[in-house]
């Protein structure tokens, strides 16, 4: 590397007192919002009698992690000046508004796992930002090796699911990541053990959890195993050799239940297999589920033992920690997970995004008549000026003046 690309790849401090005060004027300016924290303040409610009430979860919107993301594109944009470019890998987070307005910042987007000619055109003067899901290893290093200033945005419990997995890797542990294969954040954290030398295999649902259960005790024809699992698994992924010592990972936001149920049935696979004495030999497990992603889930697990006629859960249809709080919703009400308000065409016809499809659906008669009760949260990559928009989208179609629902002198801030 030259000594121009040894300096570019240096750590430079973009969280200065004088940027960060700019940086955090701007994204107040962009995703705060006034009415989403007066109902906070007043108990996540708010009522209208004989007409509405809405209920917010307590905990929802941007967590730390994708906040410091926010806040180091903003920075990066303000200490590398145009004509200086900016580079993405993929999206910042998974929200269509905010990487809209990243792009608007002249931020330009590369794929999450650049191409050769994507590459090509990089040189040691660019800047590239890691989101906050990380990257892959050799992503990374093909990054560096051109010289790039790198601004990392990694979220920190992803890299501590990086660190289980790279002890994994190293002691010879294979990884059993509980989470989604073609995931961002899956992709990166299964690069860290092959980049370790180590061997992994994803585990999406509870059903391939059970195949792999089965494998351990009773092994199988390896050729439809490794048919079964195509892309989620490591070059040489041998399951005769590879599934004798294991070790549990997970992408972070997955839902926690879940994950620790992944856990449980394959500990309990490899305990029968080679008895309880043997088990720390064979098996092994670390609880790294985001915090927030579990804040936010726990907050609508409350929130749903409340009598709701409806959820709406705002967000990214990518996002999977969002994708997780409607799987909750839905299993107690009707439950529509819209990406922003203008979702919410009119009385009788929204347009939500449906899971078990994988696309956007119309449903119709969605709003009840008369008095009704609504229940809003949204994933840790929604900000708070969408919830706004959910809000006055909800008073408008019931027919309610936002003079009506909050204070006069709010409303002449927000």
């Amino acid at each position: 590397m030259s000594q121009s690309s040894a300096t570019q790849n240096r750590k430079i401090n973009l969280r200065r007192p004088d940027v960060m005060q700019e940086v955090q004027a701007e994204v107040v300016s962009h995703y705060r919002s006034q009415l989403v924290e007066y109902m906070r303040s007043n108990g996540n409610r708010l009522h209208i009698p004989g007409q509405l009430t809405i209920r917010l979860a307590k905990q929802f919107g941007f967590c730390y992690g994708v906040e410091r993301a926010i806040d180091l594109a903003y920075a990066a944009r303000k200490v590398f000046a145009h004509p200086r470019r900016i580079f993405l890998l993929g999206e910042i987070i998974h929200n269509p508004e905010v990487n809209e307005q990243i792009e608007a910042m002249g931020i330009k987007a590369l794929s999450s796992r650049p191409t050769d000619e994507e590459l090509s055109r990089l040189n040691d003067q660019d800047v590239v930002i890691i989101p906050a899901f990380g990257t892959e290893v050799h992503t990374r290093s093909a990054i560096k090796e051109k010289g790039c200033v790198i601004v990392d945005t990694t979220c920190g419990d992803v890299m501590s699911v990086w660190k289980r997995v790279k002890q994994y890797s190293g002691d010879g542990v294979t990884s059993i990541i509980h989470g989604k294969a073609w995931h961002e954040e899956t992709k990166a954290t299964s690069s860290q053990a092959t980049a370790s030398k180590g061997h992994y295999l994803v585990a999406f649902t509870l059903e391939e959890t059970d195949l792999i259960c089965d494998y351990i005790l009773q092994g199988g024809d390896k050729e439809s195993f490794l048919e079964r699992f195509k892309g989620a698994y490591s070059d040489g992924f041998d399951p005769d050799l590879h599934l004798v010592t294991i070790g549990v990972a997970n992408q972070t936001t997955m839902l926690r239940g879940e994950t620790e149920e992944v856990q449980r049935r394959l500990s309990a696979a490899m305990e029968k297999r080679y008895g309880r004495e043997q088990l720390a030999e064979h098996f092994r497990f670390f609880d790294t589920i985001c915090s927030a992603t579990q804040d936010r889930q726990d907050a609508l697990q409350r929130l749903l033992q409340e009598k709701m006629n409806l959820l709406l859960v705002v967000g990214g249809y990518n996002s999977s920690n969002t994708s997780h709080l409607a799987e909750m919703g839905e299993t107690v009400l009707p439950t529509y997970f819209i990406k922003n308000a203008k979702k919410m065409e009119d009385q009788r016809v929204i347009y939500h995004f449906d899971q078990h499809q994988q696309k956007e659906i119309c449903t119709e008669d969605w709003l009840p008549s008369g008095e009704v009760t609504i229940g809003i949260t949204a994933g840790a990559s929604c900000p708070n000026n969408l919830i706004e928009d959910t809000l006055r989208r909800v008073l408008q179609l019931k027919g309610i003046a936002l003079e009506d629902a909050f204070p006069p002198d709010l409303l002449s801030l927000a």
